[in-house]
C-alpha cells in the first residue's frame, strides 16, 4: 500500500511471535492519532463475529501445538477460529510453525544433527516431514501425553484448512504427504481459520494469497461454499473465514496488497513499543487504520505467560473508540476471563475449552 506524505519513521512493532522480537523495520505512521476506518474497512471489519474464542495453535495445553490433533481437537471443541503461525519452506511451501528453529518441538537433533541449528526456511517439506512433532509434548507434560501424539507430522496450510472443511489427515510416508477423508469423529463445526505471517523478507504474503485462492479460501476470488449445519460453528462459509495477523509492519502492508478485503490483525508486544507507551500505542493504531487492518491483538498480563499489560481499561477505550476490534493473547485461565473477556471482542487462548464454557458454549 503506498504511503502517505507527512508521514514519520518510527521503528517498533517488528516481532516474530507472541513473545519473542526480531530485527526492527522502519515503519511509518500519519502525525495525527485520531483517525477512522474508511467505509471499506469498516464493512470488512463488521464480517468479524464478537466475543470469538481463537484456539492459539489449536492448543499448546492438552495436544503438542499447530499438529493434526490440536486442530481436530479445537475444530470438534467448537472454537471459532484455528489459529496458526505460517512459515515458508526452502521450497516454498507454506507450513504452520511457530519458531524459527526446530529444537524446541521436534527431533531434528537426531534426524538431522549438523543441521539441529539451522533454519526451518532451511529445510524442504520433504526434509520436514521426517520430524517428530509430537513426543517432544509427552515428555514434557506426562500428565496429558497420549499415544497418538507421538510421530505427529508437520502441518500445511492446506493440511489445516481441510480439517476445518471435516476432514482427517491420514498420513502416507511413501508421498510424505495427507490424504483427505471424511472424519468418522467430525461433529459439524467449520471454524474460520486465523493466520500469523512471520517473516515478511520471504514474500510469504504472495504466497499465501496464492495458495488460499486455490484453496477457495480467498473472498475476493471465487470462494467455494463450504456446507454448514444449524447451531453448528459455521465460520468456514462467511466473509469472515480467513483473519490475517502479524506483529510485522512490513507484512501488514504486504497482506493489504496480496490479500485486500479481508480482515486484518496487527499484534502488539510491550518490548518493542519504546517511548511513552499512549503515544506509542495511539501511532500504532494510527498505522493500523492507515493499512486497512480492523484488529488490534496486545498482550494480556497474568500467570501463566506473565506477558506486559498491554489491555488495560484505557487501551479497550483507545482502540475501540478508534473503530478497532480488539482481540488479545492469550487466555489461559479462568482468572484471565474473568478480568479481560467481556471487554474485548475475541480472545485467543490455549484452552479453547476454558473459554467456550466461560461464553456458555459448552458443558
Amino acid at each position: 500500500m503506498k504511503t502517505l506524505k507527512y508521514l514519520l519513521l518510527i521503528g517498533f512493532f517488528s516481532l516474530l511471535s507472541c513473545h519473542k522480537t526480531t530485527k526492527k523495520e522502519p515503519v511509518k505512521i500519519k502525525k495525527e492519532t485520531k483517525m477512522e476506518l474508511n467505509k471499506n474497512a469498516k464493512k470488512v471489519r463488521d464480517y468479524v463475529k464478537k466475543n470469538i474464542v481463537i484456539a492459539h495453535r489449536g492448543s499448546t495445553y492438552w495436544t503438542p501445538e499447530e499438529t493434526a490433533t490440536a486442530y481436530l481437537w479445537a475444530r470438534n471443541i467448537g472454537a471459532d477460529y484455528l489459529e496458526m503461525d505460517l512459515q515458508l519452506t526452502k521450497d516454498n511451501q507454506l507450513v504452520a510453525f511457530h519458531d524459527d528453529n526446530l529444537t524446541r518441538t521436534t527431533n531434528v537433533e537426531t534426524v538431522f544433527p549438523e543441521r539441529k541449528n539451522a533454519s526451518i526456511h532451511d529445510f524442504t517439506l520433504s526434509e520436514l516431514r521426517k520430524l517428530d512433532v509430537g513426543s517432544w509434548f509427552n515428555k514434557k507434560n506426562p500428565d496429558r501425553a497420549k499415544k497418538e501424539f507421538q510421530n505427529q507430522k508437520i502441518l500445511t496450510l492446506k493440511d489445516i484448512i481441510k480439517i476445518a472443511e471435516g476432514n482427517r489427515l491420514v498420513y502416507n510416508e511413501k508421498t510424505q504427504k495427507f490424504n483427505y477423508v471424511k472424519d468418522e469423529e467430525d461433529n459439524g463445526n467449520r471454524p474460520g481459520i486465523y493466520v500469523e505471517t512471520k517473516h515478511p523478507k520471504s514474500n510469504i504474503e504472495k504466497y499465501l494469497a496464492e495458495e488460499l485462492t486455490n484453496l477457495g479460501w480467498n473472498i475476493n476470488t471465487n470462494p467455494k461454499n463450504i456446507p454448514i449445519q444449524k447451531n453448528k460453528v459455521a465460520i468456514a462459509n462467511t466473509n469472515a473465514r480467513l483473519i490475517l495477523q502479524s506483529f510485522s509492519p512490513q507484512s501488514i502492508i504486504q497482506l493489504d496488497k496480496y490479500l485486500p478485503n479481508i480482515p486484518k490483525c496487527f499484534l502488539l508486544w510491550k518490548p518493542d513499543m519504546k517511548g511513552d507507551l499512549k503515544e506509542t500505542y495511539q501511532k500504532a493504531i494510527a498505522f493500523a487504520i492507515q493499512n486497512n487492518v480492523q484488529i488490534i491483538g496486545p498482550s494480556i498480563a497474568g500467570e501463566p505467560n506473565n506477558y506486559d499489560e498491554l489491555t488495560d481499561n484505557w487501551m479497550i477505550d483507545l482502540i475501540h473508540n478508534n473503530g478497532l476490534l480488539i482481540h488479545p493473547y492469550t487466555f489461559d485461565t479462568n482468572e484471565q476471563l474473568k478480568k479481560y473477556a467481556k471487554k474485548v471482542d475475541g480472545v485467543f487462548t490455549n484452552r479453547a475449552d476454558l473459554a467456550l464454557k466461560f461464553f456458555n458454549r459448552i458443558n
